[in-house]
């Protein structure tokens, strides 16, 4: 089966391309970009842009354990419906992903996904930083990353074996940086706006000294380490100093970080409640600052699907919004159409850069490589209806928002895994 895409605008960071051409697809790789005729079927893609199928390195599938949120199969739905290619999802299920029986069957329940899905095991057992998984099981059973996102490693010492193993087993530790003594139990950013609506806050030193700490020990260990969802100024800044000394750090943000702010808390709606919490507009900015700079490399989603009945009460929902159906047209609408980054910018942060740092073969147009493609219309505005999307939780921040940049398709290893038809 041949599929030819017609006419596109071609955006390929991993080739530094950018030009209008044809993609010629066979035997679900790439078999060539320039100009061609024939195929078993053609696509007019004038006017569209095709790029590499994104890699979001942060996503929460909830399965196995809590499934009436999100499940394998659905969240990847989800993602193809965002141009979502590849995934990471996180081990915070239940049970956690500490085992090799858990790392096995959310592999296997892959298999039949419309999208690519790779796992983060836990570095403790629980997530409780009590006892230290078997890394060795882990890795031979199928997880390349490790982390125990949604808390930190509290147990230093444990985070330091791990950090010191995950190189030695080709694994990326991905860093939830966060003091819990200093969050304390806070539900949204600590300053004006949590005063005003009398709720506890989480002060920006909570994810300050963790990052502190995950650089410090990779400065030390001289070892790479990834640092998830920054959201505030001074992490930023941290990571910008700790690359120019060149420590092996890396790290990404997430669109609700570069597109919103504290302020949508007064809304008293649990929607925009997600741990890091949304800042101020200071933080949004050095956020883009360090997109433009390339101190943050990666753009991922931290997508974290609840129930509409868990997100009716603002001040006991659990924290957590999805975002890979809207992580594309997000990125679009505040970073390209805005000036801050061209689109193959865009796509290098959300693709390229993904996948080279979980050492994936994706996140390229490259002959031979597989056909992991998103076409969309850059052009195209569209206003967020959450009951329009397609996983099964609906808590999008970005509900009602006027965006730009509509995936038409979706293809995974050639064939067609999502179609706006």
């Amino acid at each position: 089966m041949s599929i030819l895409i017609k006419n596109a605008r071609v955006v390929d960071p991993s080739q530094k391309l950018d030009k209008t051409a044809d993609i010629l697809i066979e035997n679900g790789k790439i078999s060539g970009i320039g100009s061609f005729d024939t195929a078993d079927e053609i696509i007019n893609a004038e006017g569209l842009t095709a790029a590499p199928g994104l890699v979001d390195m942060h996503v929460h599938l909830r399965d196995p354990g809590q499934t009436q949120k999100e499940d394998i199969i659905t969240g990847c739905n989800a993602a193809a419906a965002g141009g979502v290619t590849s995934l990471l999802c996180m081990p915070n299920t239940v049970p956690a992903i500490d085992s090799a029986n858990t790392v096995k069957y959310v592999l296997d329940k892959a298999k039949s996904a419309k999208a690519k899905v790779y796992v983060a095991a836990s570095i403790t057992k629980g997530l409780m930083s009590k006892e230290a998984t078997d890394l060795d099981e882990l890795r031979a059973a199928g997880a390349i990353a490790l982390s125990d996102d949604g808390r930190p490693v509290e147990n230093t010492q444990m985070l330091i074996n791990a950090m010191k193993c995950a190189p030695e087993l080709d694994m990326k530790i991905v860093a939830h940086c966060e003091s819990l003594p200093i969050a304390n139990g806070g539900i949204m950013n600590e300053g004006e706006v949590s005063r005003e609506l009398g709720v506890k806050g989480i002060p920006d030193s909570a994810e300050d000294c963790g990052t502190m700490r995950e650089v410090a020990f990779a400065d030390a260990l001289n070892v790479p380490v990834h640092i998830c969802h920054v959201s505030t100024k001074n992490s930023a800044r941290m990571i910008r100093d700790a690359k120019k000394r060149g420590v092996k750090v890396t790290c990404e943000t997430a669109p609700h970080y570069f597109t919103l702010t504290e302020k949508e808390l007064l809304k008293r709606d649990a929607d925009y409640r997600m741990n890091p919490p949304l800042r101020r507009e200071e933080d949004r900015q050095e956020i883009i600052n360090g997109l433009i700079d390339g101190t943050i490399d990666v753009i991922a989603t931290d997508h974290a699907p609840h129930t509409p009945e868990e997100k009716s009460d603002f001040e006991k929902s659990p924290n957590g919004s999805i975002g890979m159906e809207t992580s594309l047209s997000a990125g679009i609408t505040m970073l390209v159409k805005t000036g801050y980054l061209t689109i193959g910018e865009l796509i290098d942060k959300m693709s390229t850069k993904p996948a080279s740092i979980l050492g994936l073969n994706a996140g390229t147009l490259k002959s031979g490589a597989p056909a992991d493609i998103v076409l969309f219309d850059m052009n195209e505005e569209y206003t967020v209806d959450p009951e329009k999307l397609h996983g099964k939780s609906k808590n999008t921040p970005f509900k009602n928002l006027s965006l730009f940049g509509k995936v038409k398709y979706t293809f995974v290893d050639g064939k067609k895994a999502f179609s706006e038809e």
